[in-house]
């Protein structure tokens, strides 16, 4: 069982800004979400945590592990966020103005992402032995990598608020998603639907 969580706030949160792999560090906000948290994952259920190598999701990693008393067994590539390459640092407003066909010089694929958080999971789950473990990561890695489970567009997905957890389970073979957002999965799985509904009667 591996608990994917989106890391704490940053000031580019906050401002609205597209972090993508640019180590933006945690603010106070963010560490203070992360010790908050810490509480939901108490009670000897979870026994390790891991993360991206970015800073943000690191140190948030590292407040939980340390709150928990449980170990932090390192950090993985495959995590980092989606990159953006020329949109590092806008803001949404200011990227539908330039890119509104959202074809960014430098984006890293959308299925790039989704397969390499598919190898995150299988490497982690293999280092970690049957460990049930809390997984630090990004946002946009997270929406595409659970929609490659789910079977649903990554696009109507939800947006992760920081410290939100989705847990994936591996059982007969294959990746099950058991929450999105804190939200059970078929209570999201109907939200996400209705707003694909939405946006094919919009277009």
């Amino acid at each position: 069982m591996l608990a994917l969580i989106r890391h704490g706030q940053t000031d580019w949160n906050f401002a609205g800004r597209l972090q993508g792999r640019t180590d933006i560090p945690l603010n106070a906000v963010g560490r203070a979400q992360a010790r908050a948290a810490a509480s939901a994952y108490a009670g000897g259920y979870w026994e390790a945590v891991v993360s991206s190598p970015l800073g943000r999701a690191r140190e948030t990693a590292e407040i939980l592990a340390d709150a928990l008393d449980l170990p932090f067994t390192g950090t993985y590539d495959e995590l980092l966020e989606q990159e953006y390459g020329e949109a590092e640092g806008i803001t949404g407003a200011e990227l539908a103005t330039r890119w509104p066909d959202r074809v960014i010089p430098g984006k890293e694929a959308d299925a790039d992402v989704a397969a390499r958080g598919r190898r995150a999971m299988h490497r982690i789950a293999a280092e970690h032995d049957g460990q049930h473990v809390l997984v630090v990561a990004h946002g946009a890695f997270l929406r595409h990598t659970l929609s490659s489970v789910s079977g649903h567009d990554a696009r109507h997905y939800p947006r992760f608020d920081n410290l939100s957890s989705s847990v994936v389970q591996f059982a007969n073979g294959a990746w099950h998603v058991r929450t999105i957002g804190d939200v059970p999965y078929l209570e999201a799985a109907v939200a996400i639907e209705r707003r694909a509904a939405e946006a094919e009667r919009a277009a």
